[in-house]
């Protein structure tokens, strides 16, 4: 039953590669499954492509007579460090405030909550979009065959079209190998390129010049008064280098203009002072490295090296195509609204939402995924949320597809993030609660804020530092990485546990360790004499947190053979948490006590972290409270004007999947593709929510609905590798290559008419694991490297947990 080769054909699907289907050509070119494409250029921001390295990103518009691309650098910071966020009220009034929630005065501790416990965000800012860079071409007449796509295997963007008889083509990327982003622009005709560069409306304080008669440049600072001072925020440089083959370039006043040319290659670098950085030397340096390349060798390189990423994983939602292949992407999208089914169209989001995180967080980019990833529509920025870290669901989201979807260092920057949180959180937790350790809430920024927010209902989550170093446990538990746990991991954690360890409190009523004053993010409860408040003592999202913090350090402490004594402290604090509670309607109650919803629609679900991404609920471990979660989910989605938001989507979808509910997984997910997401398939938040008024761009529907996929198909929780747990009936034939399990497994799985064919087990460090296919089981003992080929007879003769 075993096997070390990796690529094998399964019932008639190769996996050894990403899959690549032909279509009918338009022009003479073809469209791959990989391919996100349109018969008309970008008009609105979701409408363009994106495309990035890790740091500098670029959003493609595609016109024909003038070519937008909208720039981006995760450093693109305003704001600034602070040591004067944290209310100096806190302390003196924390116990106070305690003893009103618990004597059930939750109006007058609400009020002085927001007087006293709350921060000052002076300096906190946003990531700020930059200047887009404009090409305007000086050729006019109708064009036919027009094209424009996104290679997502490739991770390029293309343009083409005729004009006048000629073939006219561009390409844009974001190099990751070169840290410059790359455009070019070819006619097969001779000397056919004639165009304008210049930067488009200035949204930052900046000028612009030029340089050698071929380099536009701008110099600015990320300032603005939203969520800074107007003053306050990185210096940076935009760098851009026209370079023609044939004909002229020629330098005048803010712009560079080409005549004549057979192609042009336009080279841009961004950098800014970020961390000490000097942005004139570095995208000096950056273009000049890169002018040393032929553009074929640029493009090589930067293939090669998303390629190392991308390829790791494929999947076919079905075994042989059967929609209408030559349907452009934003007509297959809104056919999802009528009731198309287009598997290979949620294929294809799923790999999309791999090419994001590749796009945007690199093992060496200097910040992870913001709220709107590495690039930037100026929306979230310019309101109250700003484009910041959200580390009450959103952030966590954006990474939750990484380690399944075999992305696991790209998750590196967040770590990065993480650790300066454990120091700057260590001043707001001595400062704030008199504890020891480190603690966060629910925002913060590229400076390291780790105070609560500004506004009450939202600003108080106060496990918000666990839940996202969440993500140092997960990448530990699917990369059994000792070194990674004694180095990395397991210091934040403990930290985090010391704090928790002096900060809860005994609940008088029923002798529980509880949390608060915290919020369950973002929502509000009526209080029994109908005020409506938010903040309260062992809501369930701090028990789920807690709970699970005090478990891996347990586990972390026996695995490293350190700190018995914490061990005992934490063994014993976690026998004292509360336990679930169902409430009157059945549902898994969100606070303490059982507190009517002041917002049953809310879009938050904090509380159902327990099912997803915790395993303290599932539905074999506790068939009651998995049901309590059901309940939840459809009070939720049947309220008048539920807030369905894209993220929320995501998470109804993910939910579904650990509840092993695969069709209605599978129709959250369609409509996260159909309703929150636009045509260039980035997700949005929709207008109305949280206060917006339009749809604003945010990556976590793409990256947490990616994970919702893999979860439908591969879940590895509770100790045991469980293969298409939730498969829907709207996928009854396919195959998925490389998927990641906890324990340092890889799988590879194809199905038919809804059944497994075949699996392939891959052990990464050498292992044992239980493998569940339905009700039955079989334990598999495997070496470095060594693989399993499991066939469903495999578990026909293992149901007893059959050693292979």
């Amino acid at each position: 039953m075993f096997t070390t080769r990796r690529d094998f054909l399964q019932d008639g699907l190769l996996l050894a590669a990403t899959p690549r289907i032909a279509i009918s050509p338009l022009l003479t070119s073809s469209v791959s499954q990989d391919q996100l494409w349109y018969a008309q250029p970008a008009e609105r921001w979701l409408q363009a492509l994106p495309v990035g390295n890790g740091r500098l990103g670029g959003m493609v518009f595609g016109g024909v007579d003038s070519e937008r691309i909208a720039l981006s650098e995760s450093t693109a910071w305003s704001g600034a460090p602070s040591d004067h966020d944290v209310n100096p009220a806190a302390l003196s009034h924390l116990a106070e405030i305690r003893r009103l929630l618990f004597a059930g005065e939750y109006a007058q501790a609400r009020d002085l909550c927001k007087q006293n416990l709350l921060a000052q965000m002076k300096s906190f800012g946003t990531n700020l979009p930059l200047p887009a860079l404009q090409f305007n071409f000086d050729d006019s007449g109708p064009h036919t065959d027009y094209i424009r796509s996104l290679d997502l295997d490739e991770a390029v963007a293309k343009v083409r079209f005729r004009r006048n008889g000629a073939l006219f083509s561009r390409e844009v990327f974001s190099s990751h190998p070169d840290g410059v982003l790359v455009a070019r622009f070819t006619c097969a005709g001779p000397s056919r390129i004639n165009l304008r560069a210049t930067f488009g409306d200035l949204n930052i304080p900046a000028e612009i010049t030029t340089d050698s008669n071929n380099t536009l440049i701008l110099r600015g600072h990320a300032f603005e008064k939203m969520h800074s001072t107007g003053n306050e925020g990185v210096e940076l440089q935009i760098r851009a280098r026209v370079m023609a083959e044939g004909g002229h370039v020629a330098a005048s006043g803010q712009s560079v203009q080409v005549e004549d040319a057979n192609a042009v290659t336009v080279l841009i670098a961004v950098a800014t002072d970020f961390r000490g950085g000097d942005p004139e030397k570095a995208c000096t340096q950056q273009v000049a490295r890169a002018a040393r390349k032929s553009y074929a060798q640029l493009r090589s390189d930067h293939v090669a090296d998303h390629r190392a990423l991308y390829r790791r994983v494929s999947l076919q939602l079905g075994a042989n195509s059967t929609h209408d292949d030559t349907r452009p992407t934003d007509v297959r999208r809104k056919a999802l609204t009528s009731g198309a089914s287009d598997p290979d169209l949620l294929a294809l989001f799923f790999q999309y939402g791999r090419y994001l995180t590749i796009a945007g967080s690199r093992d060496d980019s200097p910040l992870p995924l913001a709220l709107q990833g590495i690039w930037n529509d100026g929306l979230a920025s310019s309101m109250g949320w700003t484009d910041d870290f959200h580390l009450d669901v959103n952030t966590q989201q954006n990474y939750w597809a990484a380690e399944v979807a075999n992305l696991g260092e790209c998750q590196t920057p967040l770590f990065g993030l993480i650790d300066g949180l454990r120091v700057a959180g260590a001043k707001t937790a001595e400062k704030m609660y008199g504890a020891p350790g480190w603690v966060c809430h629910t925002v913060t920024n590229a400076w390291g804020y780790t105070a609560p927010g500004s506004g009450i209902g939202w600003g108080l989550f106060v496990t918000a530092g666990i839940w996202i170093g969440q993500q140092l446990w997960e990448h530990y538990t699917f990369n059994p990485d000792v070194e990674f746990l004694r180095n990395r991991a397991y210091p934040v954690l403990r930290d985090a546990a010391k704090f928790f360890l002096a900060y809860m409190v005994v609940d008088p009523k029923h002798g529980w360790l509880v949390t608060g004053p915290s919020d369950s993010p973002e929502n509000w409860y009526l209080s029994p004499s109908g005020e409506r408040c938010a903040e309260s003592m062992g809501n369930t999202v701090d028990r789920v947190f807690v709970y699970a913090l005090f478990t891996w350090c347990i586990e972390g402490s026996k695995t490293l053979g350190v700190d018995q004594d914490l061990r005992e402290q934490l063994e014993n604090a976690r026998a004292k948490l509360p336990p679930f509670q169902i409430g009157r309607y059945g549902q898994l109650q969100e606070w303490l006590e059982d507190f009517q919803e002041a917002e049953p629609n809310h879009r938050h679900t904090s509380h159902l972290a327990a099912l997803y991404p915790e395993d303290q609920i599932s539905i074999r471990k506790t068939p009651e409270l998995a049901r309590a979660a059901e309940v939840t989910i459809q009070r939720r989605i049947t309220a008048p004007h539920w807030e369905q938001s894209e993220w929320g989507r995501a998470n109804l979808a993910i939910y579904s999947a650990r509840l092993l509910k695969a069709d209605a997984a599978h129709k959250f997910l369609v409509s996260l593709i159909a309703q929150s997401a636009d045509d260039n398939l980035l997700s949005f938040s929709s207008a109305g929510v949280a206060g917006a008024d339009q749809n604003i761009f945010s990556l976590d529907g793409n990256t947490a609905g990616a994970a919702a996929i893999a979860e439908m198909l591969l879940q590895s929780q509770g100790g045991e590798i469980n293969l298409l747990p939730a498969l829907p009936d709207a996928w009854p034939d396919g195959a998925v290559r490389g998927l990641c399990a906890r324990g340092g497994f890889e799988i590879d799985l194809a199905w038919r008419s809804g059944e497994l064919r075949s699996a392939t087990i891959t052990s990464q460090r050498g292992g044992a694991s239980l493998v569940r296919y339905r009700d039955s089981t079989l334990q598999i003992h495997l070496r470095p490297g060594e693989a399993a080929h499991l066939l469903p007879e495999s578990f026909k003769h293992g149901e007893s947990g059959t050693n292979l």
